[in-house]
């Protein structure tokens, strides 16, 4: 990120108070994120959003009262929202689908280490969706469910189609994004720059005419299948 943007303004939305010190901790630790305000609930959200104008929040999927997506549905339908990043204990097919179908641009487990969930911050904050490994395959598993040899077959080809208009490198990126990886890890299993990774996520969404990395795993999923 570049040192001279402000830093992304980041919502810590959870009912224990133990992970929003500890996401604190995490996140102001960091030079280009900072943690503006604090929220136990979904309407105490609201209000501090509307408050702050946040560039991310980190929401909690359940929570007493007004559940995260529920909350995310709400913040999203409002005019310039806050880009949000689902953080949850729970790993289940539908709270990780419910989270993407409420607008959500990622999805990862709290157990994740201190430093994947700062990558996902960032991701998120540039726009990108991100899901964990685990998250990623059960999304993945969930979309594409039981098919028939013929129905996998003729997925195939058109996966391969479309990916056979990728250079290489791209390729490579997208096979990277298929296992749940951000920007800073693909560019690490690479070995490009970060912003090199940018420029290929770009190249995907353009040429693959898709929307989200999601949509990118699933091409890679087919084409492999």
């Amino acid at each position: 990120m570049d040192s001279e943007r402000e830093p992304v303004r980041v919502v810590i939305v959870d009912d224990e108070q133990l992970v929003r010190m500890a996401l604190r901790l995490v996140i102001d630790g960091e030079p280009d994120l900072t943690v503006v305000a604090e929220a136990a609930d979904g309407d105490a959200a609201i209000t501090v959003v509307d408050e702050q104008r946040p560039d991310v929040v980190l929401m909690d999927v359940r929570m007493p009262g007004r559940d995260g997506l529920s909350t995310t549905r709400e913040l999203l339908s409002r005019p310039a929202p806050p880009r949000v990043l689902m953080l949850t204990t729970f790993d289940s097919d539908d709270l990780i689908l419910g989270a993407l179908r409420a607008g959500a641009l990622g999805f990862v487990l709290k157990d994740t280490r201190p430093s994947r969930i700062l990558d996902a911050v960032r991701t998120v904050a540039d726009g990108e969706s991100v899901l964990s490994p685990a998250a990623m395959a059960r999304v993945i598993a969930a979309a594409t469910g039981p098919r028939s040899a013929h129905a996998r077959g003729s997925s195939r080809r058109a996966a391969r189609q479309r990916l056979s208009t990728l250079t290489e490198r791209e390729l490579e990126t997208a096979r990277a994004i298929a296992d749940g990886l951000g920007n800073p890890e693909i560019a690490q299993r690479l070995r490009i720059s970060v912003a090199t990774v940018k420029a290929h996520t770009g190249a995907l969404f353009a040429k693959l005419a898709v929307e989200n990395r999601v949509q990118i795993a699933l091409l890679v999923r087919d084409a492999e299948e």
